[in-house]
């Protein structure tokens, strides 16, 4: 018990997981979609556009740790947006699943 940390690392401060190099590339890519399909979306009145800029955000945050320490800035800054974050996280990890191949 005694080489127990003190104390267990937040969440934020946990390394990505190492995935395949073509997984990462995947994920990245598909990342960049999402940010351009938001940035359309903010210019087009058919597409969600701040939806698809979180879950670019958020999918991005995977690989990115930059990313990741500013979407939880945003997060701290702006409590409303926390709720579109969730749902975007939730979407997010469903295409990203899809694109692993994984159920």
């Amino acid at each position: 018990m005694d080489n127990l940390p003190a104390k267990l690392p937040d969440k934020e401060t946990l390394p990505a997981r190492r995935r395949p190099r073509w997984k990462r590339w995947l994920i990245i890519a598909a990342g960049w979609v999402f940010i351009f399909l938001g940035i359309l979306g903010l210019v087009l009145p058919i597409l969600q556009g701040v939806l698809f800029l979180a879950i670019g955000s958020y999918m991005l945050s995977l690989e990115s740790p930059w990313v990741r320490k500013k979407m939880l800035t945003l997060q701290r800054r702006y409590p409303k947006l926390s709720a579109t974050l969730d749902e975007a996280r939730v979407r997010a990890a469903r295409y990203a699943r899809k694109i692993l191949g994984r159920k």
